[in-house]
């Protein structure tokens, strides 16, 4: 395939999703026929936190279909440039199409543009997506995405949620999304604060993972027979960093004997 040119009147301008529209290579995510919705494939529960530093992204590895145990080491977090990252739950497929898709975007707009864009547009961008996905969403294809990243220009963390129709809202501590995001956001909420530090609060959402698995049969905790662990990343002034899984091995460890420690 050639690479297309536009005149100045014609550009579809730094928007990638705008420049595969313009070339009728829009993904689609529609369902034509009837389908059995417990085959589809879906992550549950991710959270995210702010810190003292940025923020803390983390994700369950269980994806399931219906009552069925699909996948083990689903990867459900992901960086979508130097300093964000955006977490999954809902239908697999579309989800990871979607990152994919916004990670092109955000890269596509640097290279026209020669900057990157702020984090609120980054955010809007991913709103934007969300809402182009809302007739699939309607047939059960629903992806509800967390949004994280390290705000240059303010020089603290900042996190977004969304709903199914591209609504985007600002939360100012943290947030959680996925079946188990209600016992995961208990958690979370009783052992927040604002000045906690790095490890404190990956601790945090390592239990509140935890906490979610243990009352929420889609919800995977830390596995360590297996040795699976949920992702956890960082972002921060020095950008994108993903927690070790031998550093989240140690500290699953670690919050497993302070239990047994209390019982």
């Amino acid at each position: 395939m050639s690479l297309p040119f536009y005149s100045a009147t014609d550009d579809p301008g730094p928007s990638f999703a705008a420049l595969l529209s313009k070339e009728s290579l829009q993904p689609r995510y529609e369902v034509d026929s009837p389908y059995d919705a417990a085959s589809i494939m879906h992550g549950t529960t991710v959270v995210a936190a702010r810190f003292a530093d940025g923020v803390i992204i983390a994700g369950d590895r269980r994806a399931t279909s219906g009552h069925l145990i699909s996948h083990r080491t689903m990867e459900k977090v992901f960086q979508a440039d130097r300093w964000s990252g955006v977490a999954i739950s809902g239908a697999a497929g579309p989800a990871i199409e979607m990152v994919k898709l916004f990670q092109l975007q955000l890269e596509h707009y640097e290279k026209v543009e020669g900057h990157s864009l702020s984090l609120e547009g980054k955010a809007n961008q991913l709103s934007q997506m969300l809402r182009a996905h809302l007739p699939a969403a309607m047939q059960g294809m629903v992806v509800v995405p967390i949004f994280a990243g390290f705000d240059l220009r303010r020089g603290y963390g900042r996190l977004f949620a969304y709903d199914v129709t591209g609504g985007r809202y600002e939360e100012e501590d943290y947030v959680a999304s996925g079946s188990g995001s209600l016992h995961a956001r208990t958690v979370i909420r009783l052992g927040h604060r604002a000045d906690i530090s790095r490890d404190e609060c990956v601790d945090l959402l390592l239990k509140a993972l935890f906490t979610a698995a243990d009352e929420d049969s889609a919800t995977g905790g830390p596995d360590s027979m297996r040795g699976i662990y949920p992702i956890i990343s960082t972002i921060s002034a020095e950008g994108y960093v993903e927690v070790p899984e031998s550093e989240v091995a140690d500290r699953f460890a670690a919050i497993i004997a302070e239990f047994a420690g209390r019982a």
